[in-house]
């Protein structure tokens, strides 16, 4: 079976381009919440007609609602899925793990898409995200063939592949560059694309760009991806202009139609249309490099003659018609009628006048038939139309017209009908209040190089040490502490034996926890006898989402440091929540091993692990074009964690002892044992600052 071939749609005119050029199913934003909040998107008014045109033809609307939500915007989320649900949207897609809980207990019936910005790239995220209710998971763009396969064979639920447009260079739903540089929050659909930037590794910023990738082309991969049960090919491109979109869509339309690869003419139209340096299918075959980065130069006109083919077809508007079979009978002394029934099992039957008898020439079968057939403009083409007339009779051409209008639009009710569908009340919070007077210290390292003895006596409430550095222990130091095991932000299935191993061993060194970034997590170590303690990657935006933790059988959960901190004080504390209050705020998680790419690691890629000794391990940074130096760590996977230039710093701010946090996090990165001890004295003291740093999104807040 062919995938689904979902179009973006981020304005009226390209959700027609995208419905006239082939699409099966359209994704939009409507409202204040989705993920591309610089997009045209739609009016109430604009929305309420676009399900109903889309229905008419038998395309299928999905709604983004998919960013971070407040406690405060919630509610109004909620009340826009609710009115599109009433209005029969056909899912829903979701980031916000608060949004999630409440749109399965009061709308049970709305289907609910994960977002790529869940960032599921592993088979256990997505079986979690079905047992949740998601009818379909979105792949971060990140998966390989290889990888895209295992979920498809191992999870119920439909699975949905980016297949062409743009890449982000850091995993969807894990970057915070936009929002810690400049304020403008990719989680909060305000992403400013700093990646695209030029920048400098390790030397001053040029004219390279190393985080701007080319664009996903996996036009010679669909039928692959159909063979392997991929349910839906998405095409991004909410910001682009309707004529992209009618080209991309017309031609992967084809392709799937016709179950073949893209000759040269529709490859070289597709770049036309819209490329970077040309495109790039690396993530997909497993590859990795330099080869995949590319830039668009400013001012590149437009292809013209391509949009303008383009733009006639779709303003035409009748490239994508519903055949419709009618069948009519004009007889003696009874009102006529008309059934009209379309091929997906709708049929609707209208009456007209009685006719009457013929003065002059009486209504044949063939008049009656042409007229019918009448259909221009309506979105409907007439496939058979079946007449009965007896002999003698007139009917005005008038009244055949308003019979065929009435049947049409009968028909249209029919197709574009809202279903049925529970409503239910929100679910209320857990009565539980797990707010503490004053946080306790916890302590998360990235090297066992900054665990000494200075900083244990120091008493922190809590050790967390990456998986992999807990591996090349023997023993761990006595100390008061709990110990956890930091777990990778990013593996793989054929990773997940490795990682129990290491499991194994930290539980044997005394770990009685675990902390978990990503939904794939959880199935990971559930039956490992670990507490598992919610880091930063899931993002925790409001209540709900620490509800959704704690029903999870999470003991505690980090919160977004994009929330300000008037905004974490008055969150219900319905599990215990933990915030970043010092260190190095990660940016980015990326695919690729940038220094790699910049001047070579040596090292194959078949490993999880990094060794010690790889260059990627020792001291990089990517310098912006004012100076700043962000500091590159080499993490899990040959993967390339981007910090902060500056790291936070709050141990003069009293603000964040007065939050109802549990725990306060100390997270250090770059820094030496020595700093490391100076740091955590400074916070016990409340000492100011002496070096350069920046208070983050606290105070300020984020867009």
């Amino acid at each position: 079976m062919r995938p689904e071939l979902l179009a973006p749609a981020g304005s009226p005119e390209s959700l027609r381009a995208a419905v006239q050029s082939g699409a099966g199913a359209v994704y939009l934003g409507w409202g204040t919440f989705n993920a591309r909040q610089s997009a045209k998107n739609f009016s109430d008014e604009e929305f309420a007609d676009a399900l109903v045109y889309c229905h008419q033809r038998g395309v299928r609307v999905f709604l983004t609602l998919n960013t971070l939500l407040t406690d405060r915007e919630l509610p109004q989320a909620l009340d826009t899925a609710r009115t599109a649900c009433r209005l029969g949207v056909d899912a829903v897609l979701v980031q916000d793990w608060g949004l999630l809980r409440l749109l399965r207990a009061a709308l049970p019936d709305l289907p609910v898409h994960a977002s790529t910005q869940m960032s599921i790239f592993t088979s256990g995220a997505a079986a979690e995200a079905a047992a949740d209710g998601c009818e379909r998971v979105v792949l971060a763009r990140e998966c390989s063939a290889e990888d895209t396969a295992a979920v498809c064979r191992n999870v119920s639920a439909e699975v949905e592949v980016f297949g062409h447009g743009a890449l982000c260079m850091c995993y969807s739903g894990q970057c915070a560059m936009s929002a810690l540089i400049g304020g403008r929050s990719g989680n909060r659909g305000r992403c400013a694309q700093p990646c695209r930037l030029p920048y400098g590794i390790d030397i001053p910023a040029g004219k390279a760009r190393p985080l701007s990738l080319k664009d996903s082309c996996l036009a010679d991969d669909l039928e692959e991806m159909a063979d392997m049960g991929v349910s839906c090919v998405k095409l991004e491109g909410r910001m682009k202009r309707a004529e992209y979109v009618a080209v991309v869509t017309g031609i992967y339309a084809r392709l799937l139609e016709e179950g073949r690869g893209p000759t040269a003419e529709e490859q070289a139209q597709l770049e036309q249309a819209f490329s970077r340096s040309g495109f790039t299918d690396d993530y997909w075959r497993g590859r990795h490099g330099p080869k995949m980065f590319g830039s668009r130069p400013e001012n590149v006109p437009e292809p013209a003659e391509l949009f303008a083919a383009a733009r006639a077809v779709y303003e035409r508007d009748n490239a994508r018609l519903v055949d419709v079979d009618f069948v009519c009978a004009v007889r003696a002394g009874v009102p006529c009628t008309l059934t009209a029934r379309d091929r997906d099992g709708h049929a609707v039957t209208v009456a007209g006048p009685v006719p009457e008898a013929a003065r002059t020439k009486a209504l044949t079968a063939d008049e009656l038939r042409t007229r019918l057939e009448k259909t221009g403009g309506t979105g409907y083409r007439c496939a058979s139309a079946q007449v009965e007339v007896d002999s003698g009779l007139s009917l005005p051409a008038s009244a055949v017209n308003a019979l065929r209008r009435d049947a049409l639009a009968a028909l249209t009710e029919a197709r574009t009908a809202p279903p049925v569908r529970r409503e239910l009340p929100p679910p209320p919070l857990p009565e539980a209040d797990c707010a503490a007077s004053v946080p306790d210290f916890t302590v998360s390292l990235t090297s066992r190089a900054q665990l000494t003895g200075a900083l244990l006596d120091l008493a922190p409430a809590r050790i967390s040490l990456p998986l992999e550095e807990l591996s090349r222990l023997s023993a761990l130091p006595e100390s008061g502490a709990r110990w956890a095991a930091v777990l990778p932000r990013v593996w793989r299935d054929r990773d997940e034996p490795q990682l129990h191993t290491w499991l194994d061993h930290a539980r044997d060194l005394g770990v009685r926890a675990v902390l978990a970034g990503n939904l794939g997590h959880l199935p990971l170590v559930r039956d490992s006898g670990l507490e598992i303690w919610g880091d930063y990657g899931l993002n925790v935006f409001n209540a709900q989402a620490l509800a959704y933790l704690r029903e999870k059988g999470l003991s505690s959960g980090c919160l977004s440091f994009e929330l300000r901190f008037s905004q974490i004080r008055d969150m219900d504390k319905v599990l215990p929540a933990e915030a970043i209050v010092y260190g190095r705020l990660p940016l980015m998680i990326t695919e690729n091993c940038l220094v790699q790419n910049h001047t070579g690691c040596r090292l194959d890629r078949g490993g999880p692990a990094v060794p010690d000794g790889a260059p990627c391990r020792s001291s990089h940074e990517l310098r912006d074009r004012t100076g700043a130096a962000f500091p590159l760590l080499g993490a899990y996977g040959h993967r390339t964690e981007i910090q902060n230039s500056r790291p936070l710093y709050l141990a003069d701010r009293p603000a964040w002892r007065q939050l109802g946090l549990a725990f306060a996090r100390l997270r250090f990165t770059t820094e030496s044992p020595a700093e490391c001890v100076r740091i955590f004295r400074a916070y016990r003291e409340g000492l100011p600052p002496d070096f350069p740093f920046t208070r983050g999104l606290y105070e300020r807040g984020v867009q």
